[in-house]
């Protein structure tokens, strides 16, 4: 008789496929594609937490060119029963039905909570949490809008998308620089998120992405803030078992 296989659930951000450039973003694609087929074998849920598309906005009939690679395995392992769940980022909150349907995805835009192997976890993006930025989480509510999104589907998507690309071409995503630093943990947004959170209700890991440094920070007694990292630089993901919960690199 076999040994009966543990499974696990994964979770992985921040891949911006479509930045710096088509080249790059296609060679980063195939290895996201790899790295879903590689743990697919014992997957019981996968969580890609925001930010999976640099730019994103579906107008009624008709979607961003590309990424068909990874639509296409997201469909597959949907279609063999493993769940997905795919939340907006601040560069793709513009995703309305399209992947639910079509790739039948669970789509999130707010974080959630959820119970793994008996321990609580709050997973969300990141983006607008915490103290400070408020010039950003204005900019959000404008974006998030209905009549912003009524507008912007007025533009032809060849005019809108580029507009979009334009716009976001000195992002870090766009540049693919590595300058992102660890402010401490006074200085960091997500790291002070989660104490104030911890001081209304316990959770065992908050798991976010958006900062683009992989990281676990000991956010008070038994809870662990883990940060996602990204796929440009680092190729960084989490895997949760009934043993242990562990930032790994795919190579």
């Amino acid at each position: 008789m076999t040994k009966k296989q543990t499974k696990k659930v994964y979770f992985a951000s921040d891949f911006h496929l479509g930045a710096p450039n088509d080249e790059a973003s296609l060679i980063r694609e195939k290895r996201i594609v790899s790295w879903l087929e590689s743990i697919r074998h014992d997957a019981e849920e996968i969580f890609l937490v925001g930010d999976i598309f640099d730019f994103w906005f579906e107008y009624k009939r008709a979607i961003p060119k590309g990424f068909i690679r990874l639509q296409g395995k997201i469909a597959e392992i949907t279609d063999s029963g493993i769940p997905i769940h795919i939340f907006t980022g601040n560069h793709d909150m513009w995703i309305f039905d399209y992947l639910p349907k079509e790739l039948g995805v669970n789509l999130y835009r707010e974080p959630i909570e959820r119970t793994f192997f008996g321990k609580k976890y709050f997973i969300g993006h990141g983006d607008g949490l915490g103290p400070g930025d408020r010039g950003y989480k204005m900019l959000k509510k404008i974006f998030a809008s209905r009549f912003c999104q009524w507008c912007f589907a007025r533009l032809h998507p060849n005019f809108g998308i580029w507009l979009a690309q334009k716009s976001s071409k000195t992002s870090r995503a766009k540049t693919g620089k590595d300058d992102e630093v660890f402010l401490g943990n006074e200085n960091e947004w997500l790291v002070q998120f989660c104490k104030e959170k911890l001081e209304t209700i316990y959770f065992d890991y908050f798991i976010f992405g958006h900062r683009h440094l992989p990281l676990k920070i000991e956010v008070g007694e038994n809870s662990t803030y883990f940060n996602l990292g990204e796929w440009i630089n680092y190729d960084t993901y989490l895997e949760v078992s009934d043993k242990s919960v562990e930032l790994k690199t795919w190579k």
